[in-house]
This record gives C-alpha cells, sequence and structure tokens, in this order.
C-alpha cells in the first residue's frame, strides 16, 4: 500500500523552471534509490535523474546535466527535481519512482506515480 503523488507539473515558457515535488505515502520500511523519468508522446520512457537513499550519489541522463537537479528529503519522503533552462523538448509527463522495501521479510519493490505533465512552450 505505498503510493507516490507528483506535483508542481504545468505550462511554461522556454527558458522557465518547474519544480516537481513527489512524496512517498503509505507502510514501508526504507525508500532506496528514487527518481524521475519522462515520457513524451510516441516516445520511450526514459530516465531523468535517479538518487540515492543517502542522497549523495546522483545519476543524470547526459541532456539534463547542468540544468536539472534532483535532491531529496528523507524526514518527509520526498523527492524533488529542479528544472530550469526548459526546452520545447522538455514537454513530457514526468513520472516519479522509487525503491521501496515494505516489510521486513519482504523483497524490495519500485512503484510508480501516476506522473505529472510539463508542458514547455516556445
Amino acid at each position: 500500500q505505498v503510493q507516490l503523488v507528483e506535483s508542481g507539473g504545468g505550462l511554461v515558457q522556454a527558458g522557465g523552471s518547474v519544480n516537481l515535488s513527489c512524496a512517498a505515502s503509505g507502510s514501508f520500511l526504507t525508500i532506496n534509490a528514487m527518481g524521475w523519468y519522462r515520457q513524451a508522446p510516441g516516445k520511450q520512457r526514459e530516465l531523468v535523474a535517479s538518487i540515492a537513499s543517502g542522497g549523495s550519489t546522483t545519476n543524470y541522463a547526459d541532456s539534463m546535466k547542468g540544468r536539472f537537479t534532483i535532491s531529496r528529503d528523507n524526514a518527509k519522503n520526498t523527492v524533488r527535481l529542479q528544472m530550469n533552462s526548459l526546452k520545447p523538448e522538455d514537454t513530457a509527463v514526468y513520472y516519479c519512482n522509487a525503491v521501496i522495501r515494505r516489510t521486513w521479510y519482504s523483497g524490495v519493490d519500485t512503484y510508480w506515480g501516476r506522473g505529472t505533465q510539463v508542458t514547455v512552450s516556445s
């Protein structure tokens, strides 16, 4: 019974910024890696950024390096994605992802949010 809920999406002009947030709720022991993916219509889902449980190790897709910043607040079970210098090609549905261990006797499962639309106008 884990739920990931994204927020912060919307319409923004090229060159603008958007801050996405994802909060995990429900019953679980630990959240391991968290990340953001995106998918544009007719295209494959791609990794945007990921962050390890400690918050120090991050991974970005090459096209996002220098523009996007991923961070997390473990006390709030939240992961954020700060997106700057947005381009029209950044338009996509952005999905929150988390690797979670729910109980001491269970394995690790991957969870996804419903997604939030980010539209960048020219």
